[in-house]
């Protein structure tokens, strides 16, 4: 009588470090994209043939029928609320307005930007 153990089987590779690798992956990418907000609503910017990059800073919108728009804010709160996070910060705050957009309203806007108490704010454009 012969009493050997009996045999074994092989051991399959572990699926812990490709899960490991995966989820290193997923949290590098998670931490070095930048998430940004989405428009509060659809703006196709004007064109121009010369300007330079635009900053990194908030973005105030302007709808084609004038309404200014901050995230989930519009109209006066959304320009208070730009104004405020602009004030006392480096670069330039940014409007961004739809390219149907009447002349008299961007200017209003940007009255209403000076008169809050903010003095430099670029019109963002298209390249043509």
């Amino acid at each position: 009588m012969t009493f050997s153990d009996p045999p074994r089987r092989p051991r399959g590779e572990s699926i812990v470090p490709m899960i490991n690798v995966v989820f290193l992956l997923l949290i590098f990418f998670l931490m070095t994209s930048r998430l940004t907000p989405p428009e509060p609503f659809p703006v196709t910017p004007p064109t121009a043939s010369e300007g330079a990059e635009a900053d990194d800073t908030t973005t105030l919108y302007l709808s084609s029928e004038g309404e200014a728009g901050l995230r989930d804010l519009r109209g006066a709160a959304a320009i208070e609320a730009f104004v405020a996070e602009n004030r006392g910060r480096d670069g330039i705050a940014q409007l961004r307005a739809d390219a149907t957009t009447e002349a008299a309203a961007v200017a209003r806007a940007l009255r209403e930007l000076t008169e809050a108490g903010l003095a430099d704010v670029a019109l963002v454009v298209a390249p043509q």
